[in-house]
């Protein structure tokens, strides 16, 4: 599907290797399919017991690739191009554990999708950015609703219209994460913890899981209602003032829309 996202399976454990370093394991619509591809195997292959997310180069990903989300989110059907959103989807309604080793950046989906993780390692370099509102658009993936649930109004407000990064030791103590790994051992940690995982009984492992995750309805729901407006959103003057000063390489005036018609 593409080389730009690297999945081995090994002793129950498929690892999803976002591999495009060169540009920060930044996002492609190619890059959401596999991994979307590589969930959805894992619904039926009874050989794959937990999933791990990792990075490469350094970061874990710079979120969605500007270029190619807005190409794709100009068409005429417009809002969330499909293949960030059917990946978001299935984030709350996957049924394997899922693993993820931050390290590096992790911007926009490459926070959010961490708050549906079961585990989460971060290197001490992890820096976790959800810059939604400095395009004009609003969070992602029930983050709204997660990240207070987690972390606490206050931290949430701070992270996700604040803009201010959440570096390693503050995710960790904001319940985003579980430890901080030596960079050269977050991969090896990661993956012993899907081992350890993998070789429980499964059915029990499942059934455990269910019970403490608990009803996913809110989540699912709130993950829709954002996506709602963030697609709205997409049109909107702020966002296009955002986008424009992004490709011309600039810092973005919103000012200039105040007073120029309801944001």
């Amino acid at each position: 599907m593409t080389t730009e996202i690297e999945i081995t399976l090994k002793d129950g454990v498929q690892l999803i290797r976002l591999a495009r370093p060169e540009k920060k394991n930044a996002l492609t619509g190619a890059m959401y399919d596999a991994m979307s591809a590589a969930l959805d195997r894992g619904e039926t292959d009874d050989e794959i017991a937990v999933h791990v997310f990792i990075g490469s180069g350094g970061s874990f990903s710079a979120g969605n690739d500007i270029n190619d989300f807005a190409r794709r989110s100009s068409t005429p059907s417009g809002g969330i191009p499909t293949p960030s959103l059917s990946f978001i989807r299935r984030l709350p309604v996957t049924t394997k554990p899922m693993i993820a080793a931050v390290d590096g950046l992790a911007v926009g989906i490459g926070t959010t999708m961490l708050l549906h993780c079961d585990l989460v390692y971060v290197s001490p370099t992890a820096s976790l950015r959800t810059p939604f509102l400095d395009l004009g658009v609003v969070p992602e993936a029930a983050s709204s609703l997660l990240i207070p649930q987690r972390a606490g109004y206050v931290r949430a407000f701070e992270l996700l219209c604040l803009g201010q990064p959440c570096d390693a030791e503050a995710a960790v103590r904001a319940g985003l994460a579980n430890a901080v790994v030596p960079q050269d051992q977050l991969e090896a940690t990661a993956l012993a913890a899907a081992r350890r995982l993998a070789d429980k009984p499964r059915d029990a492992l499942m059934l455990s899981r269910r019970l403490l995750r608990g009803d996913n309805g809110a989540i699912v729901k709130r993950l829709e209602e954002e996506a709602a407006i963030f697609g709205e959103r997409l049109t909107s003057p702020e966002a296009k003032e955002a986008f424009a000063a992004f490709f011309e390489k600039r810092a973005p005036d919103f000012r200039k829309l105040r007073g120029a018609g309801k944001a």
